[in-house]
């Protein structure tokens, strides 16, 4: 609200003035951290993070913190003092490493890490060896060491490689027989090394650097098929990449992030659909193209909500909440950063279906339009739901229906002419074309600037394409026309007197004409509103009853008043009378009724107003 309130220059100015406030008053060499309320985890800080003051959807407190290789000087502002550098060896002691000093001593590396040299040491943080299992860490320190010392090589490159070159999908040969060490540095400034993460990067020291990370990390052999070949808990997930004919990719070269249902998340499904789909090889390739993501994301790399595009095409929302990863919102990741050769995996307890693999029931089902499902399976359209056929559902909204709603022949045939009979794209819909539906009615679509429309339904959402059909969300039920405007008219007990006047005035043959017209029609209410008088010879004279419609009707080149229509909190104004119903269909036009006269305006009250 603050920013939205100023010019665009005024923006940029306040921005400049609090950078150049904060360069006077910042403290030398302080850094400023995001502590993770309630928790020891803290990132260093960026300008989003910031300013929402939150990560993973928790909220952060901001610390200040001596930068890397500085301390303080007591009575003194900030960090002027630099440390002087040490070795690799020290270094661990004084950066929250004792740890992995420890077991460098254990392991017979101490004398290595303390000589000549110039190392990168991915040194776990003393709280990575906690998490460590047990019997991990019991089969480290045993076998007379050598094991310890290797996972230790695994985690140093025999090169100084700073933060910054630390390229995103770069790959380093590590001290332990070569075997690569993966490197990821998003655009949130994250950077992990097998998906751990960097929380006290570029430590220097005399031969070297440390980067400090938060989990003791493993060497890297199998692709992503080869972890779903020996995993019993994803059988129906292999089973379904083999049929998909997606084994190969999975085996092939890359930086893929998929996430893997279990067994448990596809027998979640209903036996019907889960059958469906996997006896369609489209269904079922998009189906799984939909959990995989063109890039590699570890989970320590999310920190907000974020839409990424998948396989498949269509984006998912992955983010987080606190310490769990998230899908859609929803938190159904269940084991996270299976590392392999060519990318990650992370397991989850349900399975994600997206549209293009569902029938319209299942497009229905997964929408705010759980009334119009209702009424569609009611009214006996199930199988038109259900099948192949290439259709388009118009679904209105809940709150387009109003009142109790039972189902009628009436209601019946209504539903069915929310259905057209055509598989249709609302980008490729244009003004004046006609649609018809399962209940062999032909409806209109009218362009308009803010609009798109049949008859008098909006679309009020994007277009949801399933398997064969699509849905369309739209803003109201269908009322399609029943004839002209004058068979409306007469149709509705509410315009009695106008159709009298319309007659007296000698117009029926023009509204029974195949133009486009808009009616704003006064009811009877709004007759009888008028004095006694006026009403009389209004409907014995020829020229008065004309000249009052002529002023209702749009789109009459012979007639010049100007009419202002304009719309307020969502209610239509046409010279400043509100219209009671909006949006009665007929054949040649549109009806809106008023329940006052309307009047022509002053010159002077008359403005030229787009809408």
């Amino acid at each position: 609200k603050f920013l939205t309130c100023r010019t665009q220059t005024e923006i940029i100015l306040i921005i400049l003035t609090v950078v150049a406030e904060g360069s006077a008053l910042q403290p030398p060499n302080v850094c400023a951290m995001q502590q993770i309320r309630g928790t020891s985890k803290k990132y260093f800080t960026n300008c989003k993070q910031w300013y929402h003051r939150k990560i993973c959807g928790k909220p952060t407190v901001i610390t200040y913190e001596c930068c890397p290789g500085y301390e303080k000087i007591p009575g003194e502002k900030g960090c002027p003092a630099a440390l002087p550098l040490v070795n690799i060896y020290s270094t661990l002691g004084v950066v929250g490493a004792s740890t992995t000093q420890m077991y460098s001593d254990r392991a017979q590396l101490r004398d290595e890490i303390e000589g000549p040299g110039s190392f990168t040491f991915f040194a776990p943080s003393n709280k990575a060896w906690e998490s460590l299992p047990t019997e991990i860490l019991d089969a480290l320190v045993s076998n007379v060491n050598i094991e310890l010392l290797n996972a230790l090589h695994y985690h140093m490159v025999n090169r100084r490689l700073t933060s910054e070159e630390l390229k995103h999908g770069s790959t380093f040969s590590s001290m332990y027989q070569d075997a690569p060490v993966h490197i990821h540095h998003y655009s949130n400034g994250i950077v992990t090394v097998n998906c751990a993460r960097l929380v006290k990067p570029d430590q220097h020291a005399t031969n070297g650097i440390v980067h400090v990370v938060d989990r003791v990390i493993t060497a890297i052999s199998n692709n992503m098929q080869s972890i779903i070949d020996i995993d019993e808990d994803l059988e129906t997930l292999r089973t379904a990449f083999a049929a998909a004919g997606l084994t190969t990719m999975l085996e092939s070269e890359g930086h893929y992030t998929v996430f893997a249902p279990t067994n448990d998340a596809f027998e979640k499904i209903p036996r019907e659909t889960l059958n469906r789909i996997l006896g369609d090889p489209i269904a079922l390739k998009d189906l799984l193209n939909y959990h995989i993501l063109k890039n590699m994301h570890c989970a320590e790399s999310i920190v907000s909500g974020t839409p990424m595009e998948t396989l498949q095409g269509t984006m998912l929302e992955v983010g987080c909440d606190g310490d769990h990863m998230t899908l859609n919102g929803k938190a159904i990741i269940t084991k996270t950063d299976q590392l392999a050769t060519n990318g990650v995996i992370h397991y989850i307890g349900e399975l994600l279906i997206p549209d293009s693999a569902k029938t319209l029931l299942e497009l229905a089902e997964s929408s705010s339009v759980s009334t119009a499902t209702r009424m569609f399976v009611e009214a006996g359209l199930t199988p038109h739901l259900t099948g192949s056929e290439a259709l388009t559902m118009l679904a209105p909204l809940n709150d387009a229906f109003k009142g109790s709603m039972t189902m009628t022949p009436s209601m019946r045939k209504l539903m069915s002419n929310h259905i057209l009979k055509e598989q249709l794209s609302s980008k490729a819909l244009y003004h004046g074309q006609e649609l018809e539906t399962l209940g062999g009615l032909k409806l209109r679509v009218f362009v308009y600037r803010k609009n798109l429309c049949i008859e008098n339904a909006c679309i009020a959402a994007h277009d949801k394409v399933g398997r064969y059909a699509t849905m369309f969300t739209v803003d109201k039920v269908l009322t399609p026309p029943m004839g002209n405007i004058m068979d409306v008219l007469k149709a509705d007990d509410r315009f009695i007197t106008l159709v009298n006047a319309i007659q007296t005035a000698g117009m029926t043959e023009l509204l029974n004409q195949q133009k486009v017209f808009t009616f704003f029609a006064p009811t009877d209410d709004a007759f009888n509103a008028m004095p006694q008088d006026e009403r009389n010879r209004l409907m014995r004279e020829f020229y008065s009853t004309t000249q009052l419609l002529f002023i209702h009707i749009l789109n009459l080149s012979t007639w010049t008043v100007s009419t202002h229509v304009c719309k307020r909190n969502y209610t239509v104004y046409v010279n400043k009378i509100p219209v009671a119903e909006a949006d009665l269909m007929a054949t040649n036009g549109i009806i809106h009724a008023v329940n006052s006269i309307i009047r022509p305006l002053r010159e002077s009250h008359v403005y030229n107003i787009k809408l």
